[in-house]
């Protein structure tokens, strides 16, 4: 067993209990966000969080452990996103990128924006034109050291 398989369990179970992620966040105790992402196999859990999963998608102790195993990060299984929703936040930063990374260089100086020290919300913003999809990251500056 890896934890790709765990993964699958619970993406099963999800959909054959007509789960949202938003429920399961709220039974697990972090944010849709967060445990999307750890459920998805990209987020290490506390045995407190893996054993409410565990509760949740009827998983083993032997899955729940690999919960809490630090996982391998990066999911997208090529280079060049092949998902059209996926595809989009490459196209993003592909035409973006180099604007936000001037843009956070002016403002704080030399380093990078955490994705560990990180926070995402995701929400529907109501629009007459057809409803938008707002998303606000939110990580730490860490600034570079010279030595």
């Amino acid at each position: 067993m890896d934890r790709s398989v765990v993964t699958q369990k619970i993406i099963e179970a999800k959909v054959r209990n007509g789960m949202k992620w938003s429920d399961i966040a709220k039974a697990i105790g972090e944010s849709k966000e967060w445990v999307t992402a750890g459920c998805l196999g990209q987020m290490t859990f506390t045995k407190v969080q893996a054993e409410a999963a565990g509760k949740l998608f009827d998983l083993t102790d032997e899955e729940m452990a690999w919960l809490q195993i630090v996982p391998y990060k990066g999911s997208l299984p090529t280079a060049v996103p092949t998902d059209p929703l996926i595809y989009r936040w490459y196209e993003i930063v592909s035409v973006y990128g180099t604007t936000i990374k001037e843009l956070i260089h002016e403002e704080f100086g030399d380093g990078i924006m955490s994705a560990i020290d990180f926070s995402m919300d995701i929400q529907r913003e109501p629009d007459p034109k057809g409803d938008r999809v707002q998303v606000v990251l939110s990580g730490k500056y860490l600034s570079y050291k010279t030595y």
